[in-house]
């Protein structure tokens, strides 16, 4: 029996360690800034189970609540939220959303 996956999931890796950034609060929100889905890294940095199994074409923001995350581990950072916003353009596809973190830079890409 396969085990049903989200549409959109994320992982995050902390470059200033070299380690995944577990405990991250996550949120997947509509184009409007509706909450569709909530949940937090784990311990190796990954949200798999991140929304609905299916999402419409059309633009969503993953936010990352990456300044509760560095005050966790007694680092000061720049970026207290980090928010990314992509497209979904075909509704067949998975989306995931990788995030390279440090406390003064950040970036990601389009990850499989």
């Amino acid at each position: 029996m396969s085990q049903l996956r989200s549409h959109v999931s994320t992982h995050i890796l902390d470059a200033a360690t070299g380690r995944p950034a577990g405990g991250v609060a996550v949120s997947l929100l509509d184009v409007d800034g509706t909450e569709i889905a909530a949940g937090r890294t784990a311990a190796d940095g990954r949200v798999s189970d991140l929304g609905p199994e299916l999402l419409e074409r059309g633009t969503y923001r993953l936010r990352f609540a990456t300044g509760e995350y560095f005050a966790g581990t007694s680092r000061d950072t720049f970026y207290p939220v980090v928010s990314i916003d992509f497209e979904v353009t075909d509704p067949a596809q998975h989306y995931h959303v990788p995030l390279l973190l440090s406390p003064f830079a950040y970036s990601t890409y389009r990850g499989s």
